[in-house]
């Protein structure tokens, strides 16, 4: 597979500034949509080499982590050590021992053999939420959504994510981006030709019976 020789480095060499973007990134999981809290459970499909763990680690999650490559596997291991739990598998097929609070996919989406199914697959286990991030030109948004609600998710809220991946951002210019992620219109503009959004959809919850 053509991560196998990049796994060692490979945070380190995918992002121009891993900190700031992978903090970013762990920001919004926990905030976005239903609120998470230290001691939750993270399930990170298509996980890496465990750099997104590292930081949910840090800040008091348990991580549990699963990838396809097996040198992405030994990487992440390596990386986290005892802290966390990292396993190969199938992101389609994968199940945890227990349920978890969150699942993330990132930069994943494409290797769902069925989104539908992909989506009511980690539903069956997924407490509080799923959080990824969706490239806006490359999939119909509506498309996603519907598929979402067909499969049992019924909170679903949306940010863009103006984090650039390979530009290492001063300071200010990066609380900048932070800023206009939350500016409407004018997102939403900037979505057309750059950027993504982090989806979190959470299951619906259940109306009590009278």
């Amino acid at each position: 597979m053509k991560y196998a020789s990049q796994a060692r480095s490979w945070t380190e060499s995918a992002y121009a500034d891993a900190s700031t973007y992978l903090a970013h990134r762990a920001d919004l999981v926990v905030t976005l949509g239903r609120q998470l809290v230290p001691g939750d459970e993270v399930l990170d499909l298509a996980c890496g080499d465990g750099g997104l763990g590292e930081v949910f680690v840090a800040r008091g999650f348990r991580y549990r982590g699963v990838d396809s490559t097996p040198e992405m596997v030994e990487a992440a291991r390596q990386r986290l050590g005892e802290r966390a739990s990292v396993e190969l598998g199938d992101l389609n097929d994968y199940v945890p021992p227990a349920p978890v609070a969150v699942t993330t996919v990132f930069r994943a989406l494409y290797y769902t053999r069925d989104r539908r199914a992909f989506f009511e697959h980690v539903a069956a286990f997924t407490e509080k939420k799923l959080v990824f991030d969706l490239n806006p030109r490359q999939y119909r948004l509506e498309d996603v959504l519907a598929d979402l609600r067909r499969a049992g998710f019924g909170q679903i809220v949306l940010r863009p994510f103006f984090m650039p991946q390979t530009i290492a951002l001063p300071r200010p210019a990066a609380a900048i981006a932070r800023k206009l992620e939350r500016s409407g219109p004018l997102a939403r503009l900037a979505l057309r030709y750059r950027f993504t959004y982090l989806v979190a959809a959470s299951p619906a919850l259940e109306t009590p019976t009278q």
